[in-house]
């Protein structure tokens, strides 16, 4: 009988507003004065048990200040939430100093942002020992919790709408409504994608004054003359001398992208990157110190927020343990280990392929086996994507961060990391490794002893490099943005198909909230995946930015469409996000920073290893005819393709009898610097080496230079800034001593 009154209050008769009298709920109040809305489904009301569990959850909020309103549907029981105005002043007396409670702290102070995070976070605390919300979730006492979407018109009409792409986003207005680190994300956004502008328009001139070689370049028309050159076969699946001149096309292509210009856009970049990081931190403060979080602590936050859910908290201190370091740093070792042998598949794949399209593809099958490798490489990156999630989600709970920011903190640097990896692996390879150890003619490296290792394309690794960041960069920019809109516009249009046959209410507060309901369901890491998905972008728009110019150009239109996709999705496609306080981007700054490093370094090692930049200017100036004769009056690369090939006798071919209809051809040539003799590496190479490794170290140390003056000569904080902040202090002691 017990069991029955219980679900009689919970329940009560279809449609009734369930006052809950003996759990002192709260009057019925209007629709947008609930915070968050819990939903059970109504079958659970027939077991006691989960009734019982639903109630004393109920009685914990009630003791903590919170009002709840119970309203049931045909197949749900939506439990309304809201934070008593007690709760807010408990919060502004633990966080604000005496001075700031009257004037100066008003103007930031957010109440309604406020009380939907307290709610937020005390429905997600743990009540007692092993029952949280989370658990009573997974134990089907209650299916969700969402927050409720309320006063975001303005938004949906002057920002989440296709039309407004190239307008100013209102980035007060997002704070107000989705919190201060929403509002630091879309600013971030809005201030890369600004600064993109001039890097697009540089990127484009560097690859738009290849054109001027186009026709003109003297390597270009060396190529396309050079008929009676004949290159050695690539692989196994090649059974004929191809001519030299057969490449005049990719010849004049490769020039688009590898020429002298390259050079001054790879310094260019990194000078763009240490500015766009400087101007950024400048701009971070102005929009901080405006919302007055300059000083804010988010380890105060924290720490108000566990003791307005429980007086008895205790501080949680800070663990490390030296044995669980080992372990996690073991386990990611392991993780990519395996995610650089997935970048292995990708090898074995591109070989075997090579084998596989010989059989209908003559002339074209490293092109082929190029584009098909770089689709092959964005699948694995979707798969690898999810496996990397779910081992630093892992990692990080063995760690037992202390709060959710220091979680979100050191997941954000393990899944950075693990997707750094499954990214560029494959663009490490063939950027510094691919053709380099297959040996040479006659005597080539084979996988597995029978499989010819893959070559760089006849026309240099930088048109192999080229192909795959341009392919990677349109997947992931055209069908990543596609997948991102597509899917939540279906899935809430599949919601509200659904929601037809559970019939309409009368009843205001129901109707609110099942139209959120319907919403996509969001979690805590949703903007972090916006932000994940940004830092790999703006990684491929530094990192090899020296093979593909066009990188910041596609990273532009790419972000256009990126900030009113989210807004749209954050404001009409998805419940809404818990609205949280921040005053940086956290460790994505560090991670920003890694990133330009890293871009230095690798950018440097493509112009010197798999440019042809290194090679051409030791020959104009060491071995070239201006060297020899100062009055030479044509170019000074003249003759450069025939010194850069090292000659192969074919009689040395094992099956030089099986080439198709060529058996005359005496001598191939192939892309290395070798003796004619014993095919060993030629003085020319170790000269050149040595060149290479000097421009390594030039390069970057310049780049670094140039990025440290760069970084003294714009301070983080505006001069503006340090002023206020200062005054307020000033201001603030004067007072007390008063």
């Amino acid at each position: 009988m017990q069991g029955d009154e219980s679900l009689q209050i919970l329940v009560g008769s279809e449609g009734d507003h369930l006052p809950l009298m003996e759990m002192g709920s709260c009057k019925p109040e209007a629709s947008d004065q609930w915070d968050c809305v819990l939903v059970a489904d109504l079958q659970t009301q027939k077991i006691q048990k989960h009734v019982e569990r639903q109630r004393q959850f109920l009685k914990s909020l009630e003791r903590n200040g919170f009002h709840f309103k119970v309203i049931k549907d045909q197949k749900k029981v939506f439990f309304g939430i809201r934070a008593d105005s007690s709760v807010i002043n408990k919060y502004r007396t633990l966080l604000m100093k005496p001075e700031d409670l009257s004037s100066r702290g008003k103007k930031s102070f957010n109440t309604a942002t406020t009380r939907i995070r307290i709610v937020s976070f005390v429905v997600n605390s743990r009540l007692k020992p092993g029952d949280t919300f989370e658990n009573l979730v997974k134990d089907g006492v209650f299916e969700t919790m969402f927050l409720l979407h309320k006063g975001e018109k303005d938004l949906k009409r002057t920002w989440a709408r296709w039309r407004n792409m190239f307008q100013s986003q209102p980035i007060d207005k997002i704070r107000d409504y989705f919190g201060e680190k929403v509002a630091l994300y879309f600013t971030w956004l809005g201030w890369y994608t600004y600064m993109l502008v001039p890097a697009a328009v540089v990127g484009l001139i560097i690859f738009l004054s290849g054109f001027a070689l186009f026709e003109s370049s003297q390597i270009s028309k060396e190529i396309c003359d050079a008929d009676d050159i004949f290159m050695c076969p690539l692989g196994d699946h090649s059974r004929r001398y191809q001519r030299l001149s057969e490449m005049c096309t990719f010849a004049k292509l490769t020039h688009l992208f590898d020429n002298d210009g390259t050079v001054l856009f790879a310094i260019f970049m990194a000078l763009w990157a240490t500015v766009f990081l400087e101007i950024w931190k400048r701009k971070r403060a102005q929009e901080v110190q405006s919302w007055d979080l300059y000083e804010w602590d988010e380890e105060e936050e924290e720490i108000a927020l566990e003791l307005i859910n429980s007086s008895q908290y205790e501080l949680k201190s800070h663990l490390h343990s030296y044995l669980n370091s080992t372990i996690i740093l073991i386990m990611s070792l392991i993780m990519i280990c395996f995610i650089i042998g997935m970048a292995h598949v990708l090898v074995v794949y591109r070989v075997l392929a090579g084998a596989l399209f010989s059989s209908f593809l003559e002339q074209q099958v490293t092109t082929a086996v190029v584009v098909t490798g770089a689709v092959v490489h964005y699948i694995i990156i979707v798969i690898m994507t999810k496996v990397n999630k779910w081992a630093a989600l892992k990692l990080c709970k063995f760690e037992e961060p202390r709060t959710f920011s220091e979680q979100e903190s050191k997941f954000t640097v393990k899944f950075f990391i693990l997707q750094f990896f499954t990214h560029f692996s494959s663009l490490i390879y063939i950027a510094f490794i691919l053709g380099r150890i297959n040996g040479h003619p006659g005597k080539s490296t084979r996988l597995a002893g029978l499989w010819k290792l893959e070559e760089c394309h006849l026309s240099g690794c930088m048109t192999d490099l080229f192909i795959q960041m341009a392919i990677i960069m349109g997947l992931k920019q055209t069908l990543s943005n596609c997948v991102e809109y597509l899917s939540p516009l279906l899935a809430h249009k599949y919601r509200l198909f659904r929601a037809y046959e559970h019939g309409h209410t009368s009843d205001p507060d129901l109707k609110e909230w099942q139209r959120n309901y319907r919403l996509n369901p969001v979690n805590r890491f949703s903007l972090f995946n916006e932000f994940m998905e940004m830092m790999i972008q703006y990684g491929f728009t530094t990192i090899f930015v020296a093979a593909f110019p066009l990188a910041p150009l596609l990273a532009l239109f790419s972000n256009l469409v990126e900030i009113r996709l989210d807004a749209i999705k954050m404001v009409r496609l998805q419940q809404r996000l818990v609205p949280r306080k921040a005053k940086d981007i956290g460790t994505w700054l560090q991670v920003l920073e890694t990133i330009g490093v890293l871009a230095v370094i690798a950018n440097g090692m493509v112009i010197a290893f798999t440019s042809e930049f290194i090679p051409r200017v030791v020959y104009k100036y060491h071995y070239g005819p201006c060297r020899t004769n100062q009055t030479f009056t044509d170019d000074c690369l003249k003759n450069y393709v025939n010194h850069s090939l090292s000659v192969f006798y074919t009689k040395d071919f094992k099956d030089h009898g099986k080439m198709e209809g060529q058996e005359n051809v005496t001598v191939c040539r192939y892309r290395d610097y070798r003796n004619d003799s014993d095919y060993n590496f030629s003085e020319q190479f170790w000269f050149i080496l040595a060149i290479r490794l000097a421009f390594v170290i030039l390069f970057e140390h310049f780049a670094l230079c140039i990025k440290l003056i760069a970084a003294w000569f714009v301070p983080d904080v505006p001069k503006s800034v340090k002023n206020e902040v200062l005054e307020e202090k000033y201001n603030r002691i004067r007072d007390r001593m008063w």
